[in-house]
């Protein structure tokens, strides 16, 4: 039987809105984006790791981390009003024309730098034993929905009808969860079928701990990022 090809895209455009040139943004010591390589490259399922990007800095630079940097986005996919998944299927273009399809597409952004090695070969374990059906990362939600609020003009109102009462988050259930960007799973097929990875009431969802599900964009996610990695460094030490 002929290995799977599992193939590892990182989208990694140079603007952004929170934190100027974040995919570049240094914590605990590396850029942002290099702990989603380095996690990539350390797993033992993925066969290829490519980048995703019209920025000539971030391609210098996962260049030089031994990242598959053939493919480059156009710019006119890279702005503010950008969809990313315009990019992703314009790099799936790319590959039919100039190398090959993989047979499995794994979405990695660089905002979840927790996300580790083991989580990646974890998620496409699950993944493998039904590839018709996309995966993509969840972990459970820290407030009851029933507290999440819609402004509008006219007023408020809750997203979740509870009645007279809201519940406390004590009382929530175990089913309410929340998609953490951390990792997508699918096939080519899937992607250009529904024009996306997730698929309401289809895609599996997989679930990831607070920590590997926290997507980097603001300030303060990166001191608690720092936070995690410079205790998991201390507990690595003292073993």
């Amino acid at each position: 039987m002929e290995q799977l090809t599992i193939t590892a895209i990182i989208p990694a455009r140079g603007g952004s809105k929170g934190i100027p040139r974040k995919n570049l943004f240094p914590i605990n010591g590396k850029s942002l984006i290099q702990y989603t390589v380095e996690a990539a490259q350390n797993s033992t399922l993925l066969n290829q790791v490519m980048l995703n990007s019209e920025d000539q800095e971030i391609i210098d630079f996962c260049a030089a981390l031994g990242v598959d940097v053939s493919y480059r986005r156009p710019f006119k996919l890279a702005g503010d009003a950008s969809r990313q998944i315009h990019a992703i299927l314009d790099w799936l273009d790319w590959m039919e024309q100039h190398q090959r399809l993989p047979d499995v597409v794994v979405l990695l952004q660089p905002t979840s730098p927790l996300r580790t090695a083991a989580l990646i070969d974890a998620a496409l374990k699950v993944f493998l034993q039904n590839p018709t059906v996309s995966l993509v990362g969840v972990n459970a939600m820290q407030e009851h929905p029933a507290k999440s609020i819609h402004k509008r003009e006219d007023g408020w109102q809750y997203l979740l009808d509870s009645g007279d009462y809201v519940p406390r988050r004590q009382e929530m259930a175990d089913d309410f969860f929340v998609i953490n960007g951390s990792i997508y799973i699918a096939t080519p097929d899937w992607i250009r079928l529904h024009q996306g990875f997730t698929v309401e009431g289809q895609s599996h969802l997989f679930v990831t701990n607070q920590a590997e599900g926290l997507d980097v964009d603001t300030l303060l996610d990166v001191s608690i990022a720092e936070a995690y990695l410079k205790n998991a460094l201390k507990t690595q030490n003292k073993q």
